[in-house]
């Protein structure tokens, strides 16, 4: 077993990190020498090859491959990957800079009969794992609700690809919408509601919804770019509420009261390493699928209800 990770930026480096602590031999592909040269000092006697993946050369074969390059590098790196005969992809989110990217990797793999997964490191976070344990001992989900509010002020003036900022809810709110649809259950009957605009995010600037989930548990959503807001899940039982507020750790409170008190979690591995990556990468490797979202998933999903929630045209 050999993998391939592309991309040699903080994402990467924080695999890089996952890898070696899983003692799984892997090779770097970066484009730019200077990050290259970066990995090098970080990781040293790790193999790392500067020029992009389109210049490189594969003379190993590679079983696995995880791409966490820059968001609109994802769907074309992806795709030459695929078109190289790698079969097991970690694919950063969301997957590629607008939903047509997404779809096109989708199809890809499908045609390759390849298996290519979304990274929602969130869904292996350990607080997360412990929330779905009381939800399942309290008899499931009842209703939740959810806010994925962005900080304009501090995205506007950011030096990234100007479609990425377009595409903002895939490429940043999908964190927070896809751990509460994870958790929740995906709609079955709702309806969204969206309006204004910004120069950098002209689709939309605020949003609302709710409808009903395949756990048949009512929900709510809502988001204001231009006021204070951050982003937060709450799940309700028939025993407890669970809160994600901030999204890293989980708060209960149980019925009959008003506190809100730390749930205990075994939370190691999401200090030592960046959260939820370990585990990720792990069952990654070991080929248990159960709790990733593959590239199809995503792609149903953007077209099913992502562009309709944020505005997007389809």
């Amino acid at each position: 077993m050999r993998t391939l990770l592309i991309g040699t930026g903080y994402m990467a480096k924080e695999y890089a990190k996952v890898l070696i602590g899983l003692d799984i031999p892997f090779d770097v592909v970066g484009r730019g020498e200077t990050n290259c040269k970066n990995f090098t000092t970080d990781f040293p006697g790790v193999n790392v090859i500067a020029g992009g993946l389109d210049q490189f050369s594969f003379k190993e074969t590679y079983s696995h491959a995880i791409v966490a390059s820059n968001v609109e590098s994802l769907a074309a790196n992806t795709i030459l990957l695929l078109d190289k005969g790698i079969k097991n992809i970690l694919l950063e989110k969301p997957g590629g800079t607008t939903a047509a990217d997404i779809e096109k990797v989708a199809k890809r793999a499908k045609e390759k009969n390849a298996n290519v997964l979304i990274a929602y490191n969130r869904r292996f976070y350990s607080s997360v794992i412990k929330a779905q344990e009381i939800v399942e001992q309290d008899g499931g989900v009842t209703s939740f609700n959810f806010e994925f509010t962005e900080w304009a002020h501090t995205i506007e003036p950011l030096a990234i690809n100007a479609d990425v900022k377009q595409n903002w809810f895939l490429a940043n709110s999908l964190h927070v919408v896809d751990t509460a649809f994870f958790i929740g259950g995906k709609p079955t009957q709702w309806s969204a509601y969206h309006s204004g605009s910004m120069s950098w995010h002209s689709a939309a600037s605020i949003f609302a919804g709710a409808g009903i989930s395949e756990k048949g548990a009512l929900f709510s959503y809502n988001a204001n770019w231009q006021a204070p807001g951050r982003w937060v899940v709450e799940i309700l039982t028939k025993k407890h509420r669970l809160l994600f507020k901030p999204m890293e750790s989980l708060q209960i409170q149980v019925i009959g009261s008003v506190a809100v008190n730390p749930v205990e979690v075994d939370d190691a591995l999401d200090k030592k390493y960046k959260p939820g990556l370990y585990l990720q990468t792990k069952a990654f490797f070991a080929g248990d699928t159960g709790r990733f979202c593959t590239i199809g998933e995503q792609s149903d999903m953007i077209a099913n209800y992502y562009l309709t929630m944020s505005g997007y045209e389809k």
